[in-house]
């Protein structure tokens, strides 16, 4: 379930896909701060994109053993004791609740919410701020809800007619607590609901129920197992499986997957934690708004119409370093390592030199640079790390491959299928159903590698270009936002 679409999978048990469905819906934005949608709306798109997938996987849909639902955490939905949604869902980006975050902030302090959920600050856009809007600003719906639910417990029962959850959903809403695996009596009892309010805790590849009578493609009595957030079953579906692994997508934004054996904490309040595909285990996710989207802004607004595969060729005939072009690509604020909204984009060490061909492989180099300080920093913390799996459009770029691998000094793995996200969900399901153990036997069968991009001599150039990146962001951080 994404933020403008979702998106199903059928695989079989090797890990081929052999029907996708797509199906995409417009989000409600009235004012600037308000982001909705109608939940009726992705229910409807969801047995779109069910029946698309099985209808091109050409098969009878009775042969479905189980399914997973992943996707976005924070989108809230109310339902009342019948079911029916009691208002338009609040999607995750919605920030009206930033009185009542200040004020949880407030009265609980931040390094025990912190300590609670994982995360490292307290936003508007995460659920508990928003019940406590919902109960201060509509409260004859506030006491008409019976259940408060994120958009995959909804799909869920609208399949099952069972309120259930993953876990692994809900760090971020604020009310979950990481050490007890369970719901934080303190928080509720603030916000007025109680823990009946809210959906079973299943854990990852957890049985949660089967289909019940719905009115979607998908046949009584298939087993339903519980998912984590998107990114946790990416780095699954990538085969992020076993130590030293971890996951990054390079999409419009960049985020990575750590896996940790035991419950960590960045103690710096850089990276936040999730809860893993395992149980017991944890994740962090470090992530930077800007990846992708700055190459494609360039290439829209800068070089004429170049296609991806032009643009690659340009920067290719560059030799590393793109002589001395180096940018900050923090085009739309930095998250982590080092949070600061306000941080810009910056180009240094510009020359009459530099063509098209240095602009495009300086880009693709600043993102390989802010990916190996958030690796640094995951490394800091105790993370093993051998190799990258890498996702997201990026992947598809040789060129940015090789650049990454050097810029890391680490072999980048690309797996045969795209879908990688929808196949960890799937690998839960098959877990579920037992047609596999666990997740390790899983993957050693759904997910194969395509190819392995190993670092070069380059690997020792980079290293002096690097340091300069992470000198021009230890001086140029603090000025932003006006601060010079």
């Amino acid at each position: 379930m994404g933020t403008t679409g979702v998106k199903a999978v059928v695989f079989d048990c090797n890990g081929v896909p052999l029907g996708i469905g797509l199906a995409e819906y417009t989000l409600e934005t009235p004012k600037p701060d308000i982001v909705e949608l109608d939940a009726e709306i992705y229910w409807e798109s969801a047995k779109n994109a069910l029946s698309h997938a099985v209808a091109k996987a050409e098969i009878d849909p009775a042969c479905i053993r189980a399914l997973s639902v992943t996707g976005q955490a924070e989108t809230l939905i109310m339902v009342d004791a019948a079911g029916n949604p009691l208002r338009k869902a609040i999607v995750w980006l919605d920030n009206r609740a930033s009185d009542e975050a200040k004020e949880m902030e407030q009265h609980f302090s931040i390094d025990p919410l912190f300590r609670m959920s994982g995360q490292t600050e307290m936003l508007p856009c995460w659920p508990a701020a928003k019940i406590l809007w919902y109960q201060r600003n509509q409260p004859d719906l506030f006491a008409k809800t019976a259940k408060y639910l994120m958009v995959e417990d909804y799909i869920i029962y609208k399949l099952s007619g069972l309120f259930a959850t993953c876990d692994g959903l809900m760090p971020s809403s604020l009310y979950y607590d990481i050490r007890t695996g369970k719901y934080d009596p303190a928080v509720l009892k603030y916000l007025g609901i109680t823990e009946d309010q809210l959906p079973a805790l299943k854990h990852a590849g957890e049985v949660i129920g089967v289909c019940g009578e719905n009115d979607s493609i998908l046949a009584p009595g298939t087993c339903i197992a519980a998912a984590p957030i998107d990114h946790v079953c990416g780095n699954l579906g990538s085969g992020c499986a076993d130590r030293g692994m971890i996951s990054e997508t390079t999409g419009c934004t960049l985020a990575l997957c750590a896996a940790f054996p035991s419950l960590v904490y960045d103690e710096e309040r850089r990276l936040s934690t999730y809860l893993g595909f395992a149980e017991n285990s944890f994740v962090l996710l470090p992530w930077a708004p800007t990846a992708g989207m700055l190459l494609k802004h360039f290439r829209d607004e800068f070089t004429a119409g170049m296609n991806f595969k032009e643009f690659d060729a340009a920067a290719e005939s560059v030799a590393p370093g793109s002589e001395g072009l180096i940018l900050l690509p923090h085009c739309a604020g930095a998250v982590s390592p080092v949070c600061n909204p306000d941080a810009r984009g910056v180009a240094y060490g510009i020359t009459l030199a530099h063509k098209k061909g240095h602009w495009a492989r300086a880009i693709m180099e600043s993102v390989a640079y802010l990916l190996r300080d958030n690796v640094e920093a995951l490394r800091s913390l105790g993370a093993e790390i051998t190799e990258i799996r890498s996702l997201g459009g990026a992947s598809k770029s040789r060129l940015w491959l090789q650049i990454k691998a050097d810029v890391l000094n680490l072999p980048v793995t690309v797996t045969e299928c795209e879908e990688a996200t929808s196949l960890g969900a799937a690998i839960l399901a098959a877990v579920a159903s037992g047609d596999f153990p666990s997740c390790q036997d899983a993957v050693r069968r759904m997910v194969k590698v395509a190819d392995t991009v190993y670092p070069t001599k380059n690997a020792a150039e980079y290293e002096p270009y690097f340091k300069t990146y992470q000198k021009l962001n230890t001086l140029l951080m603090p000025t932003f936002g006006g601060k010079i």
